[in-house]
């Protein structure tokens, strides 16, 4: 097990890290304002966009990308430490075509799209024409329990017809989303059917009659441009042909979706905390306080310790996650599962602690928007929740071990000793 960064993947973080330093943090300011003025997404982009996609460094996310697909194919361990990059400027992903959610999205299409389909939608987000959104979850129920989705899908001829409320749609807001993914519930599904094999996966375009975006929710006061959006679907109607994969198995194919799409999720959070703890570490060397520099306070540099040994911890373990997911049929799957959802806790709460540490150093600017630590600490606090609460994946991890155990039990049994067998000679094996 080798961690060390390949050939390939040294080039293109060297490479990937140049162009942000070059052409994007120059515009980071003016990204900022084009936003804050309603100029989203701002100008420039495209040309940033066309700039890197002429420097091969398009569509890095995809271990699967096919050699006739535009983009540069790496493993899930190779593009992790590129992820990580991307994430300490949170606009950057989208430069590259390696954003979220369309980098799930892209996944499930790539697997189980038509040919049709394809045409039609995969190969646009491939070329950064269009953005997408995959609308799961649901303002009525507890949507960590997918099995608890209410939208409906039912069939009516020729036609799929949905019904329901998806809310905290990334992605929805976007003036280019023109598709969205859409996790329902069967209607006319058989009650003795697996409670997992009652939902399918439909395209529905984002312009489609009875689609209904309600509003734009912000996060903590955080208002994201791209949207978490609550949306409506009232009687929405798309031909059967835009169903996505197979009648029923929309569940098996959310879980499929999730894997590498964590792993992205951690890597850019531990970006983020990088950042967090350098501009903590200057401010330290900055600031006096008592007649001594902050970095000689005995609190500030256990919080500068703490945050790098929690940092390395975090990236080691996502390393890993990606490790198992390049595995494939190699690893075992309840393995890779509980793996998956360690690294989605552990990130989570990284990003929590270490930006909390940076911005108690810094003071009231860290709560201002002069940095990016406000904002930071928000996108933690929404990623305990995001993609699963952190008790969700606690459970899946203590269902392994549970059920390790169970398989191993009485394996254990000569780690006990009682008073007899103290007293007793030991009994060598021949």
């Amino acid at each position: 097990m080798d961690f060390a960064p390949s050939p390939l993947a040294r080039e293109m973080h060297e490479r990937l890290t140049a162009f942000i330093d070059r052409y994007l943090l120059p515009y980071n300011a003016a990204w900022h304002a084009a936003v804050w003025a309603g100029d989203y997404p701002p100008p420039f982009l495209e040309d940033l966009k066309a700039l890197a996609r002429e420097e091969g460094l398009w569509n890095l996310f995809l271990p699967t990308l096919r050699s006739d697909e535009p983009g540069t194919r790496l493993s899930n361990l190779d593009y992790a430490p590129l992820a990580e990059a991307m994430g300490r400027l949170p606009w950057a992903a989208e430069v590259f075509n390696c954003h979220a959610p369309d980098t799930g999205n892209i996944e499930l299409l790539h697997r189980f799209a038509t040919p049709a389909q394809r045409t039609q939608w995969l190969q646009p987000l491939l070329l950064g024409r269009m953005r997408s959104a995959f609308a799961m979850s649901e303002p009525d129920v507890a949507s960590s329990d997918p099995t608890n989705l209410q939208t409906t899908v039912r069939r009516e001829g020729d036609d799929l017809v949905l019904s329901g409320r998806k809310w905290f749609i990334t992605g929805a807001a976007h003036p280019h989303c023109r598709l969205l993914i859409v996790l329902c519930r069967n209607a006319d599904g058989d009650a003795a059917i697996s409670s997992h094999a009652r939902h399918s996966m439909v395209l529905v375009p984002a312009d489609a009659p009875g689609v209904q975006i309600v509003r734009n929710i912000s996060v903590l006061h955080h208002h994201a441009p791209e949207g978490h959006c609550e949306i409506l679907l009232q009687g929405v109607r798309v031909p059967v042909e835009h169903l996505l994969g197979d009648w029923g198995a929309g569940f098996a194919m959310a879980q499929a979706r999730l894997g590498p799409g964590r792993v992205h999720h951690c890597m850019r959070t531990i970006g983020q905390c990088e950042l967090a703890l350098r501009l903590a570490a200057e401010r330290a060397l900055e600031r006096t306080a008592f007649g001594k520099p902050l970095a000689e306070q005995a609190n500030v540099q256990e919080w500068l310790a703490e945050s790098r040994i929690e940092l390395d911890q975090a990236r080691l373990l996502v390393l890993h996650a990606a490790w198992l997911l390049d595995r494939g049929d190699a690893a075992d799957a309840r393995t890779v599962r509980a793996q998956v959802a360690a690294i989605k806790v552990v990130a989570a709460r990284l990003q929590q602690r270490v930006v909390d540490r940076a911005m108690q150093i810094f003071g009231a600017m860290g709560l201002s928007p002069d940095t990016p630590l406000a904002a930071f600490w928000t996108w933690g606090r929404a990623l305990r929740l995001m993609d699963g609460p952190d008790e969700v994946h606690l459970r899946t991890v203590a269902r392994q071990e549970l059920r390790q155990a169970r398989e191993q039990l009485g394996d254990l049994a000569a780690y006990f000793t009682t008073p007899e067998q103290m007293c007793a000679p030991p009994r060598l094996s021949a």
